[in-house]
C-alpha cells in the first residue's frame, strides 16, 4: 500500500484509498486485522491524526470496523448488500437533483428496470414478498391515508416486487430506481393521481406475481408507466395554464 506524498490530494484520502484498493484486490481479506496506527504511521510516514482521519472514512463506507480490546484494532467488514443500500440511494437522488434529469427519462429508466425484474419475481418471490404487496395495497385502500404515507406505500410496494427476484444484485441496482426515482415521480404526480386507478394497478400486479404470469405482469407495468407519464403532463398542462392565466 503506497501513497504519493507530493500530490495534492489530501494523505488521509490517498490512505483510505489504498487500503480500499488493497481490500478491493484480496490484499486485505475479510476479517482480517489492519496494521496498528503506529504501523500505519510508520508505513505512510504521515501522523497519528492523519491516519485516523483516514480510518474514520474507511469505517463511513462500512469498509472496515473496529473492536476494543486486547485483540481489537481495525478489521475488514464484510459489506453487505443491505449495508451498502443507503449510499445507492443517497448517490441515485444526488445525481438526479444535480442533474436535471428528466421526468420521463426517469420514468422509463425506472419501469424499464422493473419490468425485467417481473418474470424473476413471479418465479421466485416468497410467501413474505407477496404478503408486502398485499398489504402495501390494503394500506394504500385506506381513505384516510396522508399523500407523504401513501407515497411510503407506493415505494415498498415496487421494492417488494424487486425483492421478489431474489436476487441480491438486482435488489442493489434497483434500490436507487425505486427509492430515489419513485419519491421524484410522486412529489409531480400526487395531486393529479387517482389512487383507486393505481391501487387497481397494484392488485393486477400482485395477482399476476401470485399466478406467475410474466405476461400479465408486464402488461400491468406497462399501463402504469402510460399512466405515470399522462399524470405528468396533465401537471405540466395544468402548470401551463396557470402561467398564462
Amino acid at each position: 500500500m503506497k501513497i504519493d506524498p507530493n500530490s495534492s490530494a489530501d494523505l488521509s484520502v490517498q490512505i483510505a484509498q489504498a487500503i480500499k484498493d488493497a481490500i478491493i484486490s484480496g490484499e486485505l481479506i475479510v476479517d482480517e486485522r489492519l496494521p496498528s496506527e503506529t504501523e500505519l504511521c510508520d508505513q505512510f510516514q504521515v501522523s497519528r491524526s492523519t491516519v485516523r482521519e483516514a480510518l474514520k472514512r474507511l469505517a463511513a463506507q462500512s469498509l472496515i470496523r473496529t473492536q476494543r480490546g486486547a485483540s481489537g484494532g481495525a478489521f475488514v467488514n464484510r459489506l453487505s448488500f443491505e449495508d451498502a443500500y443507503p449510499q445507492q440511494v443517497t448517490t441515485s437522488t444526488l445525481l438526479l437533483s444535480m442533474n436535471a434529469v428528466s421526468f420521463d427519462t426517469a420514468c422509463e429508466a425506472r419501469f424499464a428496470l422493473e419490468r425485467a425484474c417481473a418474470p424473476l419475481s413471479a418465479q421466485r418471490r416468497t410467501p413474505d414478498h407477496l404478503a408486502t404487496m398485499r398489504a402495501e395495497i390494503v394500506r394504500q385502500s385506506q381513505p384516510g391515508l396522508t399523500d407523504e404515507a401513501f407515497c411510503a406505500s407506493d415505494v415498498a410496494f415496487h421494492r417488494a416486487l424487486v425483492d421478489g427476484a431474489s436476487n441480491p444484485v438486482l435488489s442493489y441496482q434497483l434500490a436507487g430506481a425505486v427509492e430515489a426515482m419513485q419519491p421524484l415521480m410522486n412529489m409531480i404526480t400526487f395531486t393529479a393521481r387517482s389512487r383507486e386507478e393505481i391501487v387497481a394497478l397494484h392488485t393486477r400486479i400482485a395477482d399476476a406475481i401470485e399466478g406467475n404470469d410474466v405476461t400479465a405482469a408486464d402488461t400491468a407495468l406497462q399501463e402504469l408507466t402510460a399512466y405515470t407519464l399522462t399524470l405528468k403532463d396533465n401537471v405540466m398542462a395544468a402548470r401551463a395554464a396557470r402561467d398564462k392565466s
